[in-house]
């Protein structure tokens, strides 16, 4: 009996001594999950704040701050342009932010543009450091093909907050306009002279499967008859096979 009893205790001190250890273990990790929980904040974000007012919203929130690299930028100088972690991510109290800070805007003179091809117009552009902006074409009857006529913003500015210039490109005189004429059922040929007789250019010829029209007979043709046209209007026909 008593070897009986002195085993009975002594599983139930192990069983004791188990359920305890579960516990401790179990409350350290709740207790370590909960630490490493508490150590985490979320990003704030800073983009467009000033290098101070940003360090210390950063250094309120535990984080601090590390600037990667300045850039020109339509922001004032010592702005942040860009910062990595992005906002709201949630980050360890005691890392950095990495942030971008403007130089703002490039002070640039604008070269003179005009009279120049478009060509000329961007390599003069990339020299001074900028960029072609948006270009925009028109019919001018004094000016030639592909020359400059107005830039934005002007010759000499250096009030510019961006590097991009926009052009106004002259087209030349606008070509002589012609009413497209009826070329179906005409042969080929009679067509061709038609659309020659009309200052008009054939553009695309497309052989067509027809049951109906005889072989080398126009069928189909863009644009249809009746529409304005011009000598650089791309005329498509459809000839019977």
């Amino acid at each position: 009996m008593v070897l009986r009893e002195r085993l009975q205790w002594f599983f139930r001190m192990a069983v004791l001594l188990f359920i305890l250890s579960s516990v401790a273990f179990l409350s350290a990790l709740t207790a370590m999950r909960f630490a490493v929980q508490g150590r985490e904040v979320p990003m704030p974000d800073v983009v467009g704040k000033g290098v101070i007012p940003a360090q210390q919203i950063l250094h309120g929130r535990g984080v601090g701050m590390k600037v990667e690299d300045r850039v020109f930028s339509n922001l004032p100088a010592d702005t942040v342009v860009r910062q990595s972690p992005p906002p709201n991510m949630r980050v360890k109290t005691g890392s950095s932010a990495h942030v971008v800070l403007s130089l703002g805007p490039q002070k640039l003179t604008i070269p003179q543009l005009q009279d120049r091809s478009v060509r000329a117009a961007q390599v003069e552009l990339l020299r001074g450091g900028m960029q072609l902006g948006e270009v925009s074409s028109v019919y001018l009857p004094g000016d030639g093909a592909d020359t400059v006529t107005a830039q934005d913003p002007a010759p000499g500015n250096t009030e510019v907050t961006g590097p991009h210039v926009n052009l106004l490109v002259s087209l030349g005189p606008r070509p002589a306009a012609y009413v497209m004429p009826e070329l179906t059922g005409l042969p080929i040929t009679e067509a061709q002279a038609k659309l020659g007789s009309a200052g008009l250019r054939l553009s695309k010829l497309t052989p067509q499967a027809s049951s109906e029209a005889a072989a080398g007979t126009i069928v189909g043709q863009t644009p249809a008859r009746g529409q304005r046209v011009d000598s650089i209007s791309t005329i498509e026909l459809q000839v019977a096979e």
